[in-house]
């Protein structure tokens, strides 16, 4: 009983579904009528006709290169300018002096490099002249810094506020010191 149901559900389903697919084959699809459309409300354009004689002046203009390369953020060097040209000139803004280079704060020093047991990442040793840092590749030194490479020679390091990098040589102590 409850299969002959199921199958007398399912015909009744079919059934509903060829009658949905009839009444929508048969119905005419709407086409709007262009005719409502007003030109005004389409074309907001005062005078749409071509303007010749602009589109000539615009062909016949010369292209005149001021030196700068636009690819590039480095600026053109300034032409040379006479003394007399020079006179007549008006100063522009100055721009500011390039920022001093980037170095580790006089009393840190990088005095040495090492590793733990296999697996573990290099680390740099630092001191300040009371405490001492060591300090993974990633890793910050005193909150200021990030330490990029660690090398045999020297660490390469970022200032985190800046982006600026730099890098710092190992610091040997003087022979005969303990």
């Amino acid at each position: 009983m409850k299969q002959r149901q199921q199958i007398g559900v399912f015909l009744l389903l079919v059934v509903i579904a060829a009658m949905v697919w009839v009444w929508n084959y048969r119905r005419t699809p709407v086409v709007a009528d262009v005719s409502d459309l007003k030109d005004d409300f389409v074309f907001s354009v005062e005078n749409p006709q071509i303007r010749l004689g602009e589109i000539e002046r615009a062909r016949k203009t010369d292209y005149k290169s001021s030196g700068r390369n636009p690819f590039s953020p480095v600026q053109a060097p300034a032409p040379p300018v006479s003394h007399t040209a020079a006179e007549h000139e008006v100063q522009g803004p100055q721009l500011p002096p390039p920022p001093p280079p980037l170095t580790l704060p006089s009393n840190v020093k990088f005095y040495g490099f090492g590793s733990a047991p296999i697996g573990t990442p290099r680390l740099a040793f630092f001191t300040d002249g009371e405490e001492v840092y060591a300090v993974a590749e990633g890793e910050v030194l005193m909150g200021r810094f990030r330490i990029l490479r660690i090398g045999n020679e020297s660490v390469q390091f970022e200032e985190i506020s800046s982006g600026r990098t730099s890098t710092a040589s190992l610091d040997e102590p003087a022979r005969g010191s303990p």
